[in-house]
């Protein structure tokens, strides 16, 4: 049995902090063979670093996705190139640097891992979810036994529709980007696992992530304001995929919450 953890969006220093903090115990205690997590918003809730990748793959994380946010701190189009288990969304136009998809094995078994964006209520474009999710898993019949695709969506259609499409083809098909964990974890007939939405990991108490005070503000009066990293209530949300080789399907998918 393979048994992957999926791990939220990180935000901000709270949410690298119980990452780096608590992986190592997660993975013994859940016997984990991967650690997937999405990093977009780990540098201060906006973006990541070349020194926060590093940080998270010491940690335990063996695979960093990215999402719309993955161009906000300066420098990082130039770092990306220099990580191979990174990987930016992979519907973004080819000329962008970084890897679209990444490979990790564990004990001959070889997983393939890559985030699609949606086209719906997301400021930057990219190429149609659905064809590039068929694109990359035909790269992958040569050196991969199985996919784990992200969908980086705002619309939870978006997402569903995303789930069947993949049903049968990929291990697992888990949403992020609304930072709020979802309740319909199912593995679906063809043996895809499937979530809409992972949550974030990250402080809890906030909005999204952020002060809660700035946030009603803006809601309030319209006035511009610096939205800093909240700090309280600080959780791992993510997911845990179990999949069985032999049968080629996932057998279990369930929601997972840490307190710090």
């Amino acid at each position: 049995m393979i048994s992957i953890l999926f791990i939220g969006d990180i935000v901000g220093r709270p949410g690298r902090d119980i990452v780096t903090k608590q992986l190592a115990t997660l993975r013994a205690q859940w016997s984990l063979d991967f650690v997937i997590a999405n990093a977009e918003n780990s540098a201060a809730g906006a973006g990541i670093t070349g020194g926060i990748a590093r940080e998270l793959l010491g940690a335990g994380v063996d695979v960093i996705t990215l999402g719309d946010h993955v161009w906000d701190q300066k420098g990082f189009e130039t770092e990306i190139r220099t990580f191979d288990r990174v990987c930016r969304p992979a519907n973004l136009p080819s000329v962008c640097p970084g890897l679209e998809r990444v490979v990790v094995a564990k004990d001959g078994f070889r997983l393939g891992v890559f985030t699609v964006l949606g086209r719906n209520f997301i400021g930057m474009k990219g190429d149609c979810p659905f064809a590039a999710a068929d694109r990359l898993l035909k790269a992958s019949e040569a050196d991969c036994d199985a996919v784990f695709v992200e969908v980086h969506m705002e619309a939870t259609s978006e997402k569903i529709a995303m789930g069947w499409y993949l049903d049968g083809r990929a291990l697992a098909v888990v949403g992020t980007h609304t930072h709020v964990p979802t309740a319909d974890a199912a593995v679906l007939p063809k043996g895809t696992a499937y979530l809409t939405d992972a949550g974030m990991t990250g402080p809890y108490e906030s909005v999204l992530g952020r002060d809660i005070q700035a946030v009603l503000g803006r809601f309030i009066d319209g006035l511009p304001r610096r939205f800093e990293v909240a700090t309280g209530d600080v959780r791992i949300s993510g997911t845990v995929v179990r999949y069985d080789p032999a049968l080629k399907r996932a057998v279990s998918i369930e929601l997972v919450t840490v307190r710090a």
